[in-house]
């Protein structure tokens, strides 16, 4: 077993040559080189399954178990790390290294405080003094934008958002001040300003001479940060080189999938997937109202969670919904399914009220309104196959069910075979394409589309949002639309809300409100946007 000692200074401090990671028979990383130096990033793009967060943990030694990591050279830190066993990694990590992952549920420990986890760091390698510890975990959440950091370091995860939680994430990735950060798309389940403070504090490291490694499917995010990028496919770099020129003028072919494929301004008509042919013309019914809000207000205990609220819906109109965590966005979608009913104000489904009355009378217009969530995984029972949980809704005779189930797969994208598979055994953008055939079931004139895209790399969000404008375009069905995206929002809506504190701060066309903004808060939204550059000039 090696002896883990200080390293000396060096000029790089991850160098990697012909990478190779296999589970069995399966090499998932194919001949990957690698250097990091200090105070610079490198960013690895591609799609799911492309090798980049296996990648990213090989360099920790977490490729995972029974994976076989072999290269011609590997040095982390000026120490060669090939012959590393267990306790050699685990000295390694935290002190020279942290890790910033996508989903911070699986990364912390449920059953601790915020502070004992980031405490836990501090104390291990000994960063602060134990009476300066306390102090030091308030100092860490707030610098990652963590409010009221002395109330959310006595809380345990599950009192968190998604967002806070992935912001404990990082004040824990970073409490000892590594010289190497790992950050395996950090900002995913991030609104856009609370984005932008995570992207500044991990500048402010890159600045302070930490070397970054950047995992993200956001090419704007990798665009503002990284000074090198690989872009990489069925574990191979096809194409690496200078940020700026890589993004501005590829050479690959699969490279200008990806950026083709990001949602903007500039893309709204358009296809994001398989070339920029047109979208199928619309033509939203002003005069069709099938779903509004009027004044709706929603409290928690002391906390008006949404504050007054109007919003119509028309026949194939997309409605887009933004603002920051804790907007009341998601609060806003559960009241316009009747999951929830408002303290005051009320909705309407066809023009019939919809909240505040019993549930025996809303069934028979459930199936009008369907939803399609962040994370559909969620809402699908791990023990039924894929052709159970879609046929759930339906309410056809056994002997129409399947071939009504083949249809509906069959419309958004997936083979016959799907239907016989369970969620488990697909992957992210299959799952989401299964959520979307589940809601397209009933035939339902309304989706309420909570965050459906923003756990998907940028490839299959691109053939997600053409999906869905296909459907409206042929079905007429309307959407509202969440997402803290702004870029996905002005691609697909044709008008926008921006919620702030539970209240309607601004709306209008979507043209209008993104490329004028009179608000001070639209204008700090649309200023936070990551660019690509020399691609688009606007939101």
């Amino acid at each position: 077993m090696t002896t883990y000692a200080a390293p000396p200074a060096v000029s790089t401090l991850v160098a990697v040559q012909d990478l190779r990671v296999g589970f069995g028979a399966n090499e998932v990383v194919r001949g990957l080189s690698l250097s990091v130096a200090p105070g610079e990033c490198v960013a690895i793009v591609g799609e799911s399954g492309s090798g980049k967060s296996v990648t990213a943990r090989s360099l920790l030694g977490l490729a995972g178990p029974g994976a076989t990591v072999r290269a011609a050279r590997f040095s982390v830190g000026g120490r060669d790390v090939l012959g590393f066993g267990p306790a050699d990694w685990r000295r390694l990590r935290g002190r020279f290294a942290g890790l910033v992952s996508q989903d911070a549920l699986v990364s912390l420990d449920p059953l601790r405080t915020v502070a004992a986890e980031i405490g836990e760091v501090l104390a291990v390698h000994d960063v602060v003094p134990r009476a300066r510890r306390a102090a030091r975990v308030l100092e860490l959440l707030d610098s990652v934008g963590v409010p009221e950091p002395a109330v959310r370091a006595r809380q345990h995860l599950h009192q968190l958002s998604g967002g806070l939680r992935q912001r404990v994430l990082i004040a824990s990735a970073i409490a000892a001040e590594p010289d190497l950060i790992i950050a395996d798309e950090p900002t995913t389940a991030l609104d856009v300003t609370v984005q932008a403070q995570i992207l500044r504090l991990l500048a402010e490291r890159k600045a302070a001479g930490s070397a970054l490694l950047l995992i993200s499917h956001d090419l704007a995010v990798v665009a503002s940060m990284a000074d090198r990028i690989l872009v990489m496919k069925d574990g191979r770099v096809v194409e690496e080189g200078p940020v700026g020129q890589v993004l501005a003028a590829p050479a690959h072919d699969y490279t200008r999938s990806l950026l083709a494929a990001v949602p903007s301004a500039a893309s709204r008509g358009t296809r994001l997937s398989g070339g920029a042919s047109p979208l199928p013309p619309r033509a939203p019914n002003p005069s069709a109202q099938v779903l509004a809000g009027t004044a709706l207000t929603k409290s928690y205990g002391p906390r008006r969670v949404v504050d007054d609220v109007s919003f119509t819906l028309h026949e194939g109109e997309t409605l887009g919904v933004v603002g920051e965590s804790g907007s009341g966005k998601t609060t806003l979608a559960r009241l316009a399914l009747a999951l929830l009913d408002p303290d005051d104000g009320r909705v309407s489904l066809h023009q019939r009220q919809w909240s505040g009355v019993p549930e025996r009378r809303r069934r028979p217009l459930r199936p009008r309104i369907q939803l399609i969530s962040q994370n559909p995984t969620d809402s699908f029972d791990p023990r039924h196959t894929v052709g159970r949980l879609v046929a759930e809704p339906l309410g056809l005779p056994r002997r129409e069910r399947r071939a009504r189930v083949l249809d509906l797969l069959a419309r958004v994208g997936l083979p016959p075979e799907v239907a016989d598979r369970h969620p488990r055994e697909l992957s992210g953008g299959q799952r989401q394409r299964v959520a979307i055939a589940r809601a397209l079931g009933p035939r339902p004139d309304v989706l309420v589309c909570d965050e459906p895209v923003s756990a998907l790399d940028v490839s299959i969000q691109a053939q997600v949002l053409d999906l869905l404008a296909e459907i409206q375009a042929e079905y007429g069905t309307a959407m509202l639309f969440i997402s803290h995206d702004l870029g996905v929002v002005h691609h697909l809506s044709d008008r926008v809300l921006v919620m702030k504190d539970g209240r309607v701060v601004e709306e209008g066309d979507v043209e209008e409100v993104f490329s004028r903004p009179r608000h001070p808060y639209t204008q700090a939204l649309v200023e936070a946007v990551p660019r690509l550059p020399d691609l688009d000039t606007h939101v």
